[in-house]
């Protein structure tokens, strides 16, 4: 059970600023009736108490209290809704199995740039799985067990190794129940408490360098390293496993015997973590309530437009960068210089959006706040290798730095692939250098190539001093980047 409290920033999105967690394991409490026994409902009305005690101290406008699983099984929930309310004065709302799968598709469509894919949400007494292709939900179905009722499938004389292929075999037969669960050759996207245990857990045994589990990716021999070591270790053992909490070890192997046996169902391409889950689908349905449709219609530039935001960034120096850089990529694109594709203009045009971040900190060690904070914050619609990509770009300041930033992941990156980004990242300090002002004088620019030389010929209408200063300054990078000399030629307009 949780209580999770946020905040809206001008942004108009959502900020976390609490969350308390309580095990409280409400399925142990169906009685044999499945009705939530008289301990179950002291255990969920304490909660709730505490939970309405941390809620005081907040000048809260909008309250939801939502209840999945557990709740929606006992057949005395009506009798539960009207305790709740007598007690809190709270109306609890018991979402339906269709609606607790739909939110967690729509937080996955809503927080990835994932056109088509299986999610799947393992919670206590339920596991949610939707199928959805051009971001539209296709198909969903909850399942009536969770990691609580599978581990109730456990027999003590059983060893884990034979508890676990129970397991794998009662979930097996469930997915095959479904057909268009089978052969997608799709990715697999987990969502909830144990999918994130089981990515934390491959982070620490490959000792990852970024921070961060949002689209975090994984494959079928990670699940199944995971898996055989945890079934091959104590209980005792497997609760001081870096990653895992402690009130999961006893439940983490159904969990993950689950995720293997609905991988291999699908024959994933890639299991990838979303850290959005129900709650943030509820907040998304919420956010979005006016929109013609139910998903933002590209994520990745809805969260760099959050991050240009937070960090009061000039969205009018943003875009004049973005023209004028284009221009000079674009020529160097047809000239087939350093095999440059339009993928690499797509990092370098979200680059534009973030360059030079970290001033909003300290402008002295710029560079390295910048690197920093686009590598190890959450941005929806990247891939943790691309989120590198452009951090590497965004925060360029020399060869050496860019060195000392690319070290931890050099095996991320072909050595071509990171002299190309060093290139990218050396264009775009110049193309800022050419808006030093933030006046928007430099009019346009234009490209004459040669074999040792490229000659920059800059069009301005006011006086561009300082971006004459500043770019002959900087274009070193650039001119070091490329192997050529750079000659900038100034031409004033009419």
């Amino acid at each position: 059970m949780r209580l999770v409290i946020y905040q809206k920033e001008k942004t108009g999105r959502l900020y976390e600023v609490e969350n308390v967690k309580a095990v409280s394991r409400l399925s142990n409490y169906l009685d044999h009736e499945h009705n939530l026994s008289p301990e179950g409902i002291d255990v969920l009305l304490n909660t709730l108490a505490h939970f309405a005690d941390v809620l005081a101290i907040y000048p809260y406008r909008q309250f939801m209290c939502m209840a999945t699983a557990t709740i929606r099984q006992a057949h005395n929930r009506h009798e539960l809704i009207k305790l709740v309310k007598q007690k809190f004065d709270w109306d609890m709302i018991i979402l339906s199995e269709k609606e607790e799968a739909y939110y967690g598709y729509l937080a996955v469509v809503n927080s990835t740039s994932l056109t088509e894919g299986i999610t799947v949400d393992m919670g206590g007494g339920s596991t949610e799985v939707t199928y959805f292709k051009n971001r539209e939900l296709v198909h969903s179905h909850s399942f009536p067990f969770g990691t609580l009722t599978l581990k109730a499938l456990y027999q003590d004389d059983l060893t884990e190794q034979e508890n676990a292929q129970k397991v794998r075999q009662f979930v097996k037969d469930q997915f095959e129940s479904l057909p268009w669960l089978r052969d997608r050759h799709i990715p697999l996207i987990g969502i909830g408490g144990s999918a994130r245990n089981m990515a934390q857990i491959d982070q620490n045994e490959k000792s990852y360098p970024m921070a961060g589990l949002h689209q975090y990716q994984m494959n079928v021999y990670d699940i199944n390293r995971i898996l055989n070591y945890l079934i091959s270790i104590p209980l005792s053992k497997r609760e001081k496993v870096e990653g895992l909490s402690k009130d999961r070890a006893d439940i983490i192997i159904p969990a993950i015997e689950t995720f293997k046996v609905l991988y291999e169902t699908v024959k994933a391409d890639q299991f990838i973590l979303s850290q959005k889950g129900l709650r943030d689908g509820i907040n998304y349905s919420w956010l979005l309530a006016n929109h013609d449709t139910a998903y933002f219609p590209n994520v990745l530039e809805e969260s760099l437009n959050e991050i240009v935001m937070r960090y009061n960034q000039n969205m009018n120096q943003i875009s004049h960068v973005h023209f004028l850089t284009r221009k000079i990529f674009n020529q160097l694109f047809a000239q087939q210089l350093k095999t440059l594709t339009q993928a690499d203009w797509s990092y370098l045009s979200h680059a534009i959006y973030v360059f030079n971040l970290g001033q909003y900190i300290d402008s002295e060690s710029s560079a390295q706040h910048t690197f920093y904070l686009l590598a190890n914050q959450t941005i929806d619609g990247l891939l943790n290798h691309e989120k590198l990509i452009i951090a590497l770009i965004a925060s360029y300041k020399d060869s050496v730095t860019f060195d000392q930033f690319v070290k931890p992941y050099k095996s991320w990156l072909t050595k071509h692939e990171r002299k190309k980004y060093r290139l990218l990242g050396s264009l775009l300090k110049l193309t800022y250098a050419l808006d030093a002002t933030k006046r928007q004088v430099i009019q346009n620019v234009d490209i004459q190539m040669k074999q040792k030389q490229i000659k920059l010929i800059v069009y301005y209408k006011k006086n561009p001093s300082a971006e004459s200063y500043q770019a002959e300054k900087q274009k070193k990078h650039f001119e070091k980047a490329i192997n050529k000399k750079v000659v900038l030629q100034f031409n004033q307009l009419n």
